[in-house]
């Protein structure tokens, strides 16, 4: 078997003889004489004027991707137990790593289940009234259900991504995610795969605990046995994985009472940047005879001001802007799309790099107080409620306030606001900076027709769990082992879920 790389045209791409006859043509050798051959690896390329696909062909000896057997698993007779506190993407491929080791996974959710979890966010639409433990990042799946499904990380040294992605696959995903550089699974076919995956859980021995919210450890001669929930409860294992995400501030809070180590670290804090899609794909493919046969259009944008960096987030093509606050008095948008991303507008957080020094206080707490405060300017600034605070961006560069608002695909209802006054004064001018280059770089990024819609506070969690980077244990507790975004060890799903795994292996080593 052999590897070959191949670029071809979106019209190209989109026919069988045409692809292969451009394999045929790399490997010097007539259609009638081409070994078996499939395409493993497929991006974009929008650097040059004509589009085109980068393709990874592996030609000669084709074998079926390998798929793991963790559907096969049934019973678990293992005297080694883990509570998983969470179920998002680091506690639920923790516990799909248990069963693969002979562990049994118990799985602690504040939350409820996906399918009921559905209801309480269209209510919080509807009413605009918030449950604290069931909402856009609380809830089975964890934020990853209800932010595309994004399945790129550049954090490959973590584990194998390939892993994440079978297994994936193998509860639903469409296998293309496996080929896809920048793969996504979209938002609305995410709730199925983690019903199936919870399916896999509770077959293979593992246990769910939904509306369970814990509110200390259960800690007995400096080791963790177990959790204790809200209801007084004991919950007792081996040992606990502390994968609750980067929103569940209460588990800071415990830390705090309990006297536990917790330190700062950076974050990073903006808005959310709307355009229509039809616009990104103009700019990204060329001009408007970009060819129909290409998706709608993505990018990715980077730049430093002042010792800032200001980046684009969670890139959303053809997708929604929804309120992500987690409880009463904050407002918060996220954003996400379904498989198909053609709702018509693209959207993508822009975000400011906060550190220690940015802001005032020492402690593990200064950030944490520093996003709650602006998070809580937001929501005022919408009126006392999740409305959207929103300006045009072109009025956000000027420092002025606008007096119309563009169509938005919030997801609720926009009001005007004077976002240069509601940001920190250094986030508002890195962000107009940071504007500025992403129009130099993407002629047209600046425009009317561009709408900025606050606040994106949750891209990271501004605290830190510590843990020795051995054991991956907390310091003080043996048998703890802090995972994932809320711990500040991950960002996005792929990389939350190999943390998890992670988390996992290490255990039997104790």
């Amino acid at each position: 078997m052999k590897q070959i790389q191949i670029d071809l045209s979106p019209e190209e791409y989109a026919s069988e003889a045409a692809v292969r006859r451009a394999v045929a043509r790399a490997l010097g050798v007539a259609e009638t004489a081409l070994d078996p051959f499939r395409i493993t690896r497929r991006s974009i390329d929008c650097r040059r004027r004509n589009v085109q696909y980068h393709c990874t062909v592996e030609v000669g000896t084709v074998s079926e991707t390998e798929m793991s057997s963790i559907t096969s698993i049934s019973g678990n007779s293992s005297r080694l137990s883990v509570v998983i506190v969470g179920a998002g993407p680091a506690g639920l491929f923790a516990a799909l790593r248990a069963l693969q080791l002979g562990m049994k996974p118990i799985i602690v959710e504040r939350g409820k289940a996906v399918e009921e979890r559905k209801k309480d966010i269209v209510n919080l639409v509807r009413t605009k009234e918030v449950n604290p433990d069931s909402n856009w990042c609380f809830g089975e799946g964890g934020a990853g259900t209800y932010s595309d499904g994004k399945l790129y990380t550049r954090s490959t040294k973590r584990g194998d991504v390939g892993e994440v992605l079978r297994l994936f696959v193998e509860h639903g995903a469409d296998p293309d995610i496996m080929v896809d550089v920048h793969a996504h699974i979209g938002t609305d076919r995410l709730p199925a795969i983690i019903a199936r995956m919870r399916e896999t859980i509770i077959s293979g021995g593992g246990e769910y605990h939904f509306n369970t919210r814990i509110s200390d450890l259960l800690v007995k001669d400096g080791r963790v046995r177990g959790v204790v929930t809200a209801a007084g409860d004991e919950i007792a294992a081996d040992a606990v994985i502390l994968a609750t995400g980067h929103s569940a501030r209460d588990i800071y809070e415990l830390f705090a009472r309990r006297g536990w180590l917790m330190e700062e670290k950076p974050f990073a804090l903006g808005v959310r940047v709307e355009h229509p899609q039809e616009l990104i794909n103009e700019i990204q493919y060329h001009g408007k005879g970009y060819s129909r046969l290409l998706p709608p259009a993505t990018y990715s944008l980077v730049t430093q001001v002042e010792g800032h960096g200001v980046f684009s987030f969670c890139m959303c093509p053809g997708g929604v802007i929804v309120p992500a606050a987690t409880a009463a008095g904050q407002q918060v948008v996220n954003g996400m799309s379904n498989a198909a991303r053609n709702s018509g507008f693209a959207n993508s957080g822009i975000a400011v790099t906060v550190s220690p020094d940015d802001v005032k206080g020492e402690g593990w707490h200064a950030l944490l107080d520093f996003q709650k405060a602006v998070e809580q300017r937001a929501f005022e600034a919408a009126g006392g409620c999740i409305d959207a605070p929103s300006q045009r961006l072109v009025d956000f560069l000027r420092r002025k306030p606008s007096s119309r608002l563009n169509k938005s695909n919030y997801m609720g209802h926009c009001v005007a606001a004077p976002l240069h006054e509601v940001l920190p004064e250094f986030v508002v001018d890195c962000l107009i900076q940071g504007f500025k280059d992403f129009d130099r770089k993407m002629r047209g990024f600046i425009t009317e027709e561009a709408s900025l819609l606050a606040v994106e506070s949750r891209t990271s969690s501004p605290v830190r769990i510590p843990r020795d980077k051995e054991s991956l244990q907390h310091p003080q507790l043996q048998g703890l082992y802090p995972c994932g975004e809320g711990a500040g060890y991950a960002g996005g799903i792929v990389s939350s879920a190999l943390d998890g795994m992670r988390c996992v292996e290490a255990i039997p080593r104790k």
